[in-house]
């Protein structure tokens, strides 16, 4: 496998943005659920966002179930319970939401109890309850509704577009290469870890150029104590409320 491209985060801030004139650029994700920061950040990067809605749901611990808050104890675990035994691999948008507790109403009263003195929580607070009390089935609309206001929220005008839309069947690095082709992207941006995986050459063989980074981790003000960074974004949100954009795409 040819040694891939691993820059600074200043670097890959700097080259995403030239990039970004120039170019084509693209990145694509699974959809997490209420996602950490970078996620954001490197939809802000791109000129479309791919959503891969059909790739196969993790078996062990996955991001796309859960995500970390903060209250008077340190970090907070919020998961959403889904269906798994007895079936199989699944696609991410198959999997169904279990609603056989009151895990909505342990969400809320945790949420509420962690994030009632943040400066922005009340403004935010009836779109997170008319979500959670939507009961929705599928974890997938579940975690696009959240990904789209929180788009919304942090003014990313990046155009966000369903893997299932594009009609690719190929998986794997293949996957994201056709993404590329079909989209007409020149640059495909990924994090640093996925440099382990990604053969950067096979790209460059069809003309797209693979960027590795890490996104920033921005220090805001949070309530709590000691500041804990990668939280869902939402904190960043209930905290900082317009600042967020400005924190979140600050060089």
């Amino acid at each position: 496998m040819e040694q891939s491209n691993t820059i600074t985060l200043g670097t890959f801030f700097y080259l995403a943005l030239t990039f970004k004139i120039a170019s084509m650029v693209i990145s694509t994700n699974q959809p997490y659920f209420a996602p950490f920061s970078g996620f954001f950040y490197k939809a802000y990067l791109s000129d479309v966002f791919v959503v891969l809605d059909t790739v196969q749901f993790p078996r062990g611990t996955t991001w796309t179930t859960r995500n970390r808050f903060k209250n008077d104890q340190g970090t907070l675990w919020l998961t959403v319970p889904v269906w798994k035994k007895g079936l199989g691999l699944q696609r991410i948008d198959q999997v169904g939401i279990c609603h056989d507790f009151a895990w909505v109403a342990k969400h809320l009263a945790s949420l509420k109890s962690a994030y009632a003195k943040a400066p922005y929580f009340a403004e935010h607070l009836p779109f997170i309850e008319d979500t959670y009390l939507a009961r929705f089935e599928k974890l997938f609309d579940l975690n696009l509704k959240l990904i789209h206001y929180l788009f919304q929220q942090l003014k990313i005008k990046t155009e966000i577009k369903l893997f299932s839309e594009l009609g690719i069947q190929a998986s794997g690095q293949q996957m994201l290469i056709e993404i590329c082709r079909h989209l007409g992207a020149s640059v495909y941006l990924a994090q640093k870890a996925a440099a382990g995986y990604l053969d950067a050459a096979l790209f460059q063989q069809k003309g797209i150029q693979v960027q590795f980074g890490t996104p920033p981790s921005r220090v805001y003000p949070q309530l709590w104590g000691d500041f804990i960074a990668n939280l869902s974004t939402f904190d960043l949100l209930f905290n900082c409320g317009p600042k967020a954009h400005d924190i979140l795409t600050s060089a």
